[in-house]
């Protein structure tokens, strides 16, 4: 137990360990009382409280405290995503209480996701119990290997079989704003009429569905995303005028991804998520020599790493072109040599 020491005012203050920051620094609580004997007693009463907490805390219930500690502070996106894994990926251990959940129980449940769900899935599941769990316990050190990511390399279609498929849909407006600008489906349905402005497009606005409900927000997903874009000539016939509040693609999110999904696999094309317009759109972005510094302006991505391990795709006619390139370069070098 932490012993008290006196204070300069004549008072006593007793300092009781809570564990550490997100950054490893020990944090610690400050009781002050008049004697010695009260600050100590202060400090033992608030760890014991503490303990008994975290004792009747269970791994659900810590969890949801989380979800609702950063509600309105958080995304939509975010939110749902926390949601999510609340109500698919908590089975093995939500009723576990805290006190109970070590490393290896930890590790276990980590092992149990890994077998059915990729390296991302496991790391945001993982990336929730860990945080509601410190946020009851900042004290408690659980150490877990989470699986490692694989690389894959995504064929995606090349922009002109996108167009193709498209266009003359009720989704050609919003695929084409999607591949085109590279924004998100949230952005998509946020844009008013009033956000252009002399050919120039504000991205400013998301909307999300959320269990059912459509909540509009003024603002993006992050800082780099609230951007300004010029539109083309055939992009700002496409869009047409209309009021300046109304939106310029009414449809709901589900809508406008089973109607896209239709019109690519009418065309003959492989599978592809409406978030891969996004993809294409960056892959487009390297096939046309554009720096990154610009590409990640435009969609809005935060960091150049993100750009490259996630979104960057070349496409596979561009693989061979370089493997061409490649082989015939050594080719010319071991025909020199014989």
């Amino acid at each position: 137990m932490a012993t008290a020491k006196k204070l300069p005012s004549g008072k006593w203050r007793c300092l009781s360990y809570i564990g550490k920051d997100e950054n490893g620094k020990r944090q610690y609580k400050s009781f002050t009382a008049n004697s010695k004997k009260e600050a100590e007693f202060l400090a033992a009463s608030y760890l014991l409280n503490k303990k008994q907490e975290e004792s009747s805390m269970t791994i659900r219930k810590a969890v949801a405290e989380y979800i609702a500690s950063k509600e309105n502070v958080l995304s939509p996106s975010t939110i749902e995503g926390y949601r999510n894994v609340e109500r698919n990926r908590l089975s093995e251990i939500a009723d576990i209480e805290i006190t109970d959940f070590d490393t290896i129980t930890a590790q276990k449940y980590i092992n149990q996701m890994a077998r059915k769900l990729s390296a991302k899935s496991v790391a945001n599941a993982w990336g929730l119990v860990a945080a509601a769990v410190k946020q009851q316990a900042p004290e408690k050190v659980l150490t877990v290997t989470l699986p490692s990511k694989k690389k894959r390399v995504r064929e995606l279609p090349t922009a002109a079989e996108v167009i193709a498929a498209v266009k003359g849909t009720d989704v050609e407006l919003p695929a084409l704003l999607a591949m085109w600008l590279s924004l998100r489906m949230s952005e998509v349905r946020g844009l008013k009429y009033k956000d252009i402005r002399d050919g120039v497009l504000t991205v400013r606005r998301t909307i999300l569905t959320v269990d059912g409900e459509h909540i509009i927000r003024e603002q993006n997903k992050t800082y780099e995303s609230t951007r300004r874009l010029t539109l083309s000539p055939y992009l700002e016939e496409l869009i047409g005028t209309g009021a300046p509040d109304d939106f310029i693609v009414p449809m709901t999110g589900e809508t406008i991804y089973k109607h896209f999904v239709r019109a690519i696999e009418a065309a003959g094309l492989p599978h592809m998520r409406f978030h891969d317009l996004r993809h294409l759109s960056a892959s487009v972005l390297v096939s046309l020599g554009i720096p990154n510094l610009y590409s990640r302006e435009r969609g809005g991505w935060s960091t150049d790493s993100i750009l490259e391990s996630v979104y960057q795709h070349t496409f596979s006619a561009d693989r061979a072109a370089v493997d061409t390139k490649v082989n015939d370069y050594f080719e010319g070098l071991l025909s020199l040599n014989l």
